[in-house]
């Protein structure tokens, strides 16, 4: 009798503890579920923002066979920024809309030119598409070396490709972004979490 009455007191017990437990469980699931996209996007910015810059240097030997491809129209497959979208497109919802790039090279113009032309901070200029992102120009090479001797004008030109790319995490409430908050990149508003990434190469262009 008395072994009947201790199992009827506990039968409940492991529901109890699992309604206890259950909530914590969620929270630690679902913030590993967001900090895993989290980093997902970096991987897939931080390669487009690579795999353009490459492509905006390398002259003659690009699939275009075009002696410097141009940095836009954005739509012409040909471009840069056409190919930094398309990376984009792997893994990231919309880039068109919450994506910006700039692209600083001498095919940021048509026809081709330089800012401060023929002199020691001769550099790049830039042009941007999307409406997301704050970027810097493109800076004169670091680097002293010239063209012509004497004349302080550099025979390299730094090229610059920028990406920036907004986004949600796939569950965009606080509760379940408190590692993803930590990020400086990332802030609540009205209780849901956007977050925006910015990646960008600088590569040498000969001139």
């Amino acid at each position: 009798m008395r072994k009947s009455k201790c199992l009827k007191g506990s039968s409940g017990q492991a529901l109890i503890e699992t309604a206890l437990i259950l909530p914590l469980l969620l929270l630690i699931v679902l913030n590993a579920v967001n900090f895993a996209y989290f980093f997902l996007m970096a991987l897939n910015i931080t390669s487009a923002s690579r795999s353009s810059g490459i492509y905006s240097v390398m002259g003659g030997a690009t699939p275009a066979t075009i002696p410097l491809p141009w940095a836009g129209p954005s739509t012409t497959t040909t471009s840069v920024s056409y190919l930094a979208y398309q990376d984009l497109t792997g893994a990231v919802y919309s880039p068109t809309t919450n994506a910006g790039i700039q692209v600083c090279s001498t095919g940021a113009t048509n026809p081709p030119s330089v800012l401060s032309a023929g002199t020691a901070t001769e550099r790049t200029p830039c042009a941007q598409f999307g409406t997301v992102g704050s970027f810097s120009p493109a800076v004169a090479d670091p680097e002293t070396t010239t063209g012509v001797p004497g004349s302080g004008v550099p025979i390299f030109l730094l090229n610059r490709v920028d990406v920036a790319y907004q986004f949600s995490p796939p569950i965009p409430i606080s509760l379940f972004n408190l590692i993803v908050l930590a990020s400086p990149i990332c802030s609540s508003s009205g209780g849901t979490v956007t977050c925006t990434f910015y990646r960008h190469v600088d590569m040498r262009e000969m001139q």
